[in-house]
């Protein structure tokens, strides 16, 4: 009896040992190719360069505007001739005061004459030179005046031809100045002025004041040049 009990307990355990091996069957471990199936190797491709754009750089333009005060040189009449545009010129050697625009436009002073009269002396180049006595005086009689020519200058004129003129020495008194400047001479008429008062008179000696005229009156003649 008891062995017919251990031998029903035997088949219990081994039916038992049989249903737990069909319910829970072991599970193989995984071979290493069949990861390898699953988890696929990707290559990394080649690393491209980014280049960042530059952010956009807002450019204000700062203006400073400052007030520089300017300091003018301007001539002072201080120990100078003060000329309006029209003065009264002495001419010496002849002694012949004749009305003079004065011209700060130009270079060499001009005279117009009668008549010039061009001869040699000595082996030098001499000019006779007559003078015209201002427009309206009867009285005096045209002065002739003859004195070595130290140049020639071409004068370009608009609307006529140039000229060649004969340049010689001369002294011109305006007020109390007296100056020995080259005159540049000519016997063409066009104007009624028979004189131009130029910069080689007013350098370093006279200021022109455009809105007045005949400032300093008729020339006073002293003693010595």
């Amino acid at each position: 009896m008891q062995k017919s009990s251990l031998l029903w307990l035997m088949l219990a355990v081994s039916l038992l040992a049989g249903c737990k091996s069909l319910m829970y069957p072991e599970q193989e471990p995984q071979s290493a190719p069949a990861a390898q199936s699953v988890l696929e190797i990707v290559p990394c491709s080649e690393p491209v360069p980014m280049i960042c754009a530059e952010p956009e750089a807002k450019v204000v333009e700062k203006i400073i505007e400052r007030s520089v005060e300017k300091i003018v040189e301007v001539p002072v009449a201080r120990d100078k001739l003060v000329l309006g545009t029209v003065e009264h010129v002495s001419v010496e050697p002849s002694g012949l005061v004749v009305e003079s625009i004065v011209d700060s436009g130009s270079s060499t002073s001009t005279l117009r004459a009668k008549a010039l009269t061009r001869f040699e002396r000595d082996g030098r180049d001499w000019v006779r030179i007559q003078l015209m006595p201002p427009q309206g005086d009867g009285e005096t009689e045209p002065g002739v005046v003859e004195l070595p020519i130290k140049r020639y200058i071409r004068a370009m004129r608009i609307g006529f031809p140039s000229q060649r003129r004969p340049v010689v020495e001369m002294h011109l008194t305006v007020g109390d100045v007296t100056h020995m400047v080259e005159v540049s001479l000519t016997d063409e008429g066009g104007t009624d002025t028979l004189m131009l008062l130029g910069r080689n008179f007013l350098k370093d000696a006279a200021v022109v004041d455009v809105s007045r005229r005949y400032v300093q009156g008729q020339p006073r003649i002293s003693g010595g040049k």
